[in-house]
Parts: C-alpha cells; structure tokens; sequence
C-alpha cells in the first residue's frame, strides 16, 4: 500500500494502574487530511497518565523490545493481570483502502527466585494471550473481520489455518516457533513482534497481506509512534534537556532522542553533528514565531575520543534572544519544555503518519501559547496528536469532538462529553457538569470547603501553630 498510514483509533484499558476498565475513542475528523487530536482532561489520579503508559507499553512490544520491570507494578492491586486492546487503521492517503486492525495482549507477574547472592524472591512482567485480528475495506473488496494470530493455547499459536499459512507448512520450523515463544516469555516481550516470530515468517510466509499488516505495526512502533512522559519533565528539573526528533533526509529519515546536559557539555558521535544541528534549525523556524526573537543554537567546544573509540564532538545549547548569546540552562522551565517536544509538534503538524502522546502538555507553557498552538495542528496538521493536561485554555480553543474526560467511576474511566452545542464554551460546559451533573458519569469527586478548612486548622494544632 503506496503512502501507508498507520494510527490508532481505540484503546480499551483493564485492570491498569487505577483504570478497571476504560475505552477510548480517537477518531474524531472524516476528514483524513486533518490531524487526529484527543486531549483527556480529568482531576489527579482519574487515569489520564494510565492512557500514555498504556500507549508506552505498547510502542515496546511493537519494538519487540522488553517491557521494562517498572511495569510490574501498574497492574491493578485487586487483579492477577493487566489488558490492553488497540484498534488501528492502516490506510493510504487517498483512504481507499483500510484495513482495521484487532491488537490485544495480557501482561501479569511472574514470581521467580535469584540465588546469586541468596535466595531472593523476585518479578518481572510476562505477555500473554496475545491476540491479532483484522478485516480490509476497499472500493471492490471487503474483508470481514477473521483471526490471525491467537497465542492463548498449548500449541505455538492459532488458528491452524493460519499457522499453516505464517510457516508455508514447513514443519522443520515447529520447534524454533516454540523456543521463541518461550523465549519471548522469559524476557518480557511480545511473541508476535518478537524478532525471532519476525525472522521465521518472512522467510516462510507467502502471504503479502500477513506480512504486510505486521511490518506496518511494527515499522509504525519503531520509527512513527512518539511517547513523552512526565520522566521528560523531570529531566529537565535535572538539567538534561530530552530532544526528541523525526527528520527526513533525502529518502531516509532520522528519528530519535538526545538527551544534552543544560549544566554543562554534551559528547555527541561526529558523525550526528550534522543530524542534531539540522534539527535545531527546523525548530527555530517554528521556535521564533512561538517566542518572537528566540532561537536555539549550539556552540561547538571541541573534539573527544568517545567509549567506543569513535571521535565525538563536545556540544552546549545556547539560546539567543535580541542578540544577547546565554547557556539555555538559565531560560524558563517552560522554554526548554517547548524546546524539547517542539520538534515532535513539527512533525505531527506536517506528517499523516506519526502519533505523539504526550503525559501533561501543559506542564510549565504559558496557557494561551499552548492553546494556540493546539488550535493551529487540529486545524491544519496532519498527524495524530494525544495529550493529557489539567489546563483547561485549550477547552475554548479547539474542535469539542477533540476533547474527553475522566470520570470518577473506575469502571467507566473515559467518557466524550453529551449535549455540547456548537456555539458553548466547553470549559464552562465543563465547570457546570461538575457542580451539577448531567453526564452519564460523574467527572470530579466533590469536596467539601468547610471541611477542608476545619482539616487545615486540625493539622496546624499538631505542629504547634
């Protein structure tokens, strides 16, 4: 498929962190050549972060990397196991041909024992019962929705049919499908995007379509989804500043993320000099307009052997404002947030193909740049954008149909608003249903003035005011 584009059109969410089970819906605009934008708005602790690590965990196993053992503890506490489903749309440019795809896996805790220094009881995650579908609609073929690959069974995978298929009936290939099955047990990683699964198949499979549904969910995990999560802004309280980037070169591209040290120097391969300045000019073209006379440059201090012995090249951001040349170190927390995503904004502004989910986009930007700049991509851009923030600016600045909530009901976590008129304010539709209701679910547990006052004087009686 010439143009493919890949995004995601709905997350289902059980037992994760503090999210029974929640569904999210992300298609939002018939009109493909627009941006797909979601901002989810709720009060602390009703979900919002468990959509974005929900959207990490699976842009690791798309990567057929593991899932890093942090993970072990966003399991539900009164649950044996964690799901997640992912529906996606695949298309071309011209949506004349869509294959819907099924995507859903477990993930649970496995105890085992470490005896290198004692016997020590430990955890990691394991994924299981993994799960593929898809259906296909064009302007001569529909497709209705059949099974691929289901992992839920004492056999390598079903249905048989399908396994007959994958491994073009080469039985010679059975016993290296079960040792990479366990394998990907053992280390915390998918089956089917495991680069084992990956290597068997496309030297068996003779199935273009198969082939071609799974190397686009895996191209699209490597090289088009974009994760920024709080650790992003921690960084930057730490002095490193996370750039991340997509940039095409010629016929290549370029995707990644630095992290460059604010306090001091940065070592960089020489060979990705070229790469990160051509970044940084990119951004400034946007940069500049955003904040009018700002620009982000770097100052070469140098060469240095690196570990691997390969020459490096010794880097420090500086920014520039009016003609005065100062350490980016000393700009506000909020410039070097813009700074740090800007790039992935450019991207999801001009590419179909790319989707960033960002944890708190409105952590330290100024509430009317940020809404802005959400009303600027949902009008023009062209990717898919999903975000999480507790500004409620960009309420009044873009479409409604971009916006849903949290509730308080763990069992319903995500909801899109009923009722909401062309011509009304969102944010004070918003600030009524909470005093008022008129939801199908309550979106804020209420507190009470009086008794929090009476908790402030409590409290102060015990340290002594």
């Amino acid at each position: 498929m010439r143009g493919r584009i890949v995004r995601i059109k709905r997350i289902t969410i059980k037992n994760f962190k503090n999210v029974k089970n929640g569904t999210l819906l992300f298609e939002n605009s018939k009109n493909s050549s627009k941006s797909s934008i979601v901002g989810l708005y709720g009060q602390n602790g009703s979900g919002k972060t468990a959509l974005i690590d929900a959207i990490s965990i699976l842009q690791v196993i798309l990567r057929g990397a593991a899932i890093p053992e942090i993970f072990t503890n966003y399991i539900s506490v009164d649950s044996q196991r964690s799901t997640l489903q992912f529906e996606f749309e695949i298309y071309n440019s011209s949506r004349t041909e869509i294959y819907t795809i099924y995507y859903s896996f477990s993930i649970e805790n496995e105890e085992f024992s470490d005896f290198i220094d004692g016997e020590i009881s430990s955890s990691k995650i394991i994924v299981f019962n993994e799960s593929l579908h898809y259906s296909y609609k064009s302007d001569n073929r529909i497709q209705r929705k059949i099974e691929l690959i289901n992992t839920d069974t004492a056999a390598v995978f079903e249905p048989k049919t399908k396994y007959d298929i994958f491994t073009n009936r080469n039985t010679e290939i059975d016993l290296d499908l079960i040792v990479a099955k366990k394998v990907s047990r053992a280390s915390s990683k998918s089956f089917i995007f495991s680069v084992e699964f990956f290597k068997i198949i496309k030297e068996n499979c003779q199935n273009k379509e198969y082939l071609f549904i799974l190397d686009s969910l895996a191209s699209y995990g490597k090289n088009e989804l974009f994760i920024i999560d709080t650790q992003n802004s921690g960084l930057i309280s730490l002095n490193v500043l996370p750039v991340s980037f997509k940039i095409k070169e010629g016929n290549k591209g370029t995707i990644g993320r630095i992290p460059i040290a604010l306090n001091g120097t940065t070592i960089i391969p020489m060979s990705f000099l070229h790469v990160v300045k051509k970044m940084m000019n990119n951004m400034n073209i946007v940069l500049s307009q955003i904040i009018p006379n700002l620009t982000v440059s770097i100052t070469e201090l140098g060469t240095k052997i690196m570990k691997d012995n390969s020459e490096g090249c010794m880097i420090q951001l500086m920014s520039n404002r009016n003609g005065f040349e100062i350490p980016l170190q000393y700009e506000s927390e909020g410039i070097k947030k813009i700074v740090s995503i800007l790039n992935l904004l450019i991207a999801v502004y001009n590419t179909n193909s790319v989707t960033v989910a960002i944890d708190e986009l409105d952590s330290g930007i100024f509430e009317y740049l940020l809404g802005e700049i959400l009303s600027i991509i949902s009008e023009k851009g062209k990717g898919q954008l999903i975000f999480t923030s507790h500004n409620l600016r960009p309420l009044e600045t873009i479409d409604k149909r971009f916006i849903a909530f949290t509730t308080v009901n763990p069992d319903n976590r995500y909801i899109r608003m009923n009722n909401i008129k062309s011509n009304n304010n969102l944010r004070d539709m918003y600030y009524r249903d909470i005093l008022l209701g008129g939801q199908s679910e309550l979106l804020y547990d209420t507190t009470n003035n009086s008794a929090i006052a009476y908790a402030f004087i409590e409290a102060g009686e015990e340290i002594g005011t």
